[in-house]
């Protein structure tokens, strides 16, 4: 009983609102004043039930809307109140919500990583092959739990994804270590093959330039010097680089159907003055290993035609019958010709085009007729000297026509344009240089330069020195035809050396003849010998002449390094 007796009590009661009294105040205050309102208005006519009545409805209607007023204004405040807490509510719940998918997709491209690395893995060690390994798994089982924990702080979330990005690393730097073992390894492999090949070759095919050789050496030297820092990571740096100068050595030596190995004969050796003279003569200075390589296939400089040119139409004083030319020095000079209408035809203008030099190569043992001919077939190939060797058999009805190979022969003794051609390039150009001995006026190389008349040409001619044998193209000379220019160039790429020290062959040496500091004078170094260099300078005495100089002469300014 007491239980249905007792008052049921709300336990949220409920608050009361101000406002909600507000019009029964105001109700109160009208039927209040409608009462006096007679007292005030004693002197006015008409019924004073109808006045009251009107009255009290129009102070009833006033109060309405004032009360609807402002209920209506308190109610807009609580409602924007309110929406604007619920959107601030609802933004922080999208941002996190995002900031989650963030994470998670972080989480899944690490997992990914991981297990590519994983894959990838070359196998290197057992040991070191099993911890790639695990770092892969631990990527893999890490991965899933940054996506499931959703309530994980920012710190917590940041120092996890660390873990993984050095995780990641880890794997990233064994896959390098194993990747340089296994180049080392096949390079190891190369290398030797190559080095038992060179040993067990016999004549003159085994002979190497231990000058070369050296040279080589501080090529390979200079650009690892590149690669020393990532190898370093492998600990490889030491191997790779006795790697490479094998590799080097091998490959200088090593003996193809394309490239030079094979030396000269001393025969044609003794013939090199001959042959720079009449190849300065006829325009192509700068071809004295290429006509040499002739030389050595057509006869290896031995009989009385060494260049085999007795049927050539600059042959005026023998038969056009082969070996007729009975005269050394004539069959050199009219080979030379030969060869520099071969050029010509062929639009050869540097040793360095072989495509265009095997084409004029092709074409002195074929005659001119070839290079026509092959120029209209896109130029030399050994397809195409084989079917023309077929065709001119035919017409003529010979068993056979000229040598199809005889450019892949030829290319056994050429050294201009071989891979190992760039190491040898301070070389190069003394050859060209001591090509252009004689030449007077400098015309060709002024005029080469872009000059319509005469200058001052010694550095035309060292510049055009250097671009014949490549050096300015590769940027290891500039070209310049202010001595001063060439000065500030060489002291600008740190590749100048003082007068005074000892210099090697190729090296351009600068003069400064009244010691005011700027260069007046360019040539190239021949050699140094004797406590003496030997030069070849243009536009000395306005013509190419060698010359000699004490180490310590006054007037040399110094000199410019060619790498």
């Amino acid at each position: 009983m007491r239980d249905i007796k007792e008052r049921v009590r709300d336990k949220n009661p409920k608050i009361r609102n101000p406002a909600a009294r507000l019009p029964k105040e105001l109700v109160r205050q009208t039927v209040l004043e409608a009462k006096e309102k007679p007292r005030e208005l004693p002197g006015k006519t008409g019924s004073q039930s109808e006045s009251l009545t009107q009255y009290g409805a129009e102070k009833i209607e006033s109060v309405q809307y004032r009360t609807a007023s402002v209920a209506g204004k308190t109610v807009g405040k609580t409602t924007y109140q309110g929406g604007k807490k619920l959107a601030g509510v609802t933004y922080r719940k999208i941002k996190e919500r995002k900031s989650r998918q963030k994470e998670v997709k972080a989480a899944e491209e690490a997992m990914e990583q991981g297990a590519e690395s994983g894959k990838k893995l070359i196998k290197l060690k057992p040991e070191q092959a099993a911890l790639a390994k695990e770092n892969g798994k631990r990527q893999v089982k890490a991965a899933p739990r940054v996506v499931k924990v959703s309530g994980l702080s920012q710190e917590k979330i940041k120092t996890q994804a660390s873990m993984q990005k050095w995780q990641v690393e880890k794997g990233a730097q064994a896959m390098q270590k194993a990747r340089a073992v296994q180049m080392a390894r096949k390079s190891a492999v190369v290398s030797a093959e190559r080095g038992e090949a060179v040993l067990q070759t016999t004549g003159k095919g085994a002979k190497l330039s231990m000058q070369g050789i050296t040279a080589a050496i501080q090529k390979a030297t200079a650009a690892l010097g590149e690669m020393g820092k990532w190898f370093a990571a492998g600990g490889m740096a030491f191997l790779v680089v006795f790697i490479l100068i094998a590799g080097i050595i091998a490959g200088a030596a090593f003996s193809s159907g394309s490239e030079s190995s094979e030396s000269l004969s001393e025969e044609v050796l003794a013939y090199t003055s001959v042959i720079q003279r009449y190849a300065s003569q006829y325009g192509i200075p700068e071809y004295v290993s290429a006509l040499q390589a002739i030389m050595m296939q057509e006869s290896g400089g031995r009989g009385t035609d060494p260049m085999q040119c007795s049927e050539s139409p600059y042959n005026t004083r023998f038969p056009h019958s082969p070996g007729s030319i009975t005269e050394p020095d004539y069959s050199i000079e009219v080979g030379v010709k030969t060869f520099a209408d071969c050029i010509s035809q062929a639009g050869c203008s540097t040793p360095q085009n072989l495509d265009k030099l095997k084409l004029a190569w092709q074409g002195y043992n074929y005659g001119n007729g070839y290079i026509g001919w092959a120029l209209q077939r896109g130029g030399y190939t050994e397809a195409n000297a084989l079917q023309f060797s077929q065709q001119q058999a035919a017409s003529h009805g010979w068993s056979r026509y000229g040598d199809p190979q005889y450019v892949p022969h030829v290319m056994r003794y050429y050294s201009g344009g071989s891979l190992f051609s760039g190491l040898f390039g301070n070389q190069q150009i003394v050859s060209v240089a001591m090509g252009q001995l004689g030449n007077s006026g400098g015309q060709k190389f002024w005029s080469w330069y872009g000059f319509d008349s005469r200058v001052e040409w010694c550095a035309c001619f060292v510049s055009w020195c250097a671009d014949q044998s490549g050096l300015i193209e590769s940027g290891n000379v500039p070209k310049f035809s202010l001595c001063s220019d060439g000065v500030s160039w060489f002291q600008g790429k740190n590749k100048w050396q003082s007068g005074g020290t000892t210099p090697t062959a190729g090296m351009l040496i600068f003069f400064d003849w009244d010691h005011d500091g700027n260069s007046d004078h360019v040539g190239i170094v021949e050699k140094c010998e004797g406590g003496r260099v030997y030069t070849v300078e243009g536009n000395s005495r306005d013509q190419v002449r060698q010359r000699n100089y004490a180490m310590d002469y006054a007037s040399i300014m110094g000199y410019g390094v060619i790498n």
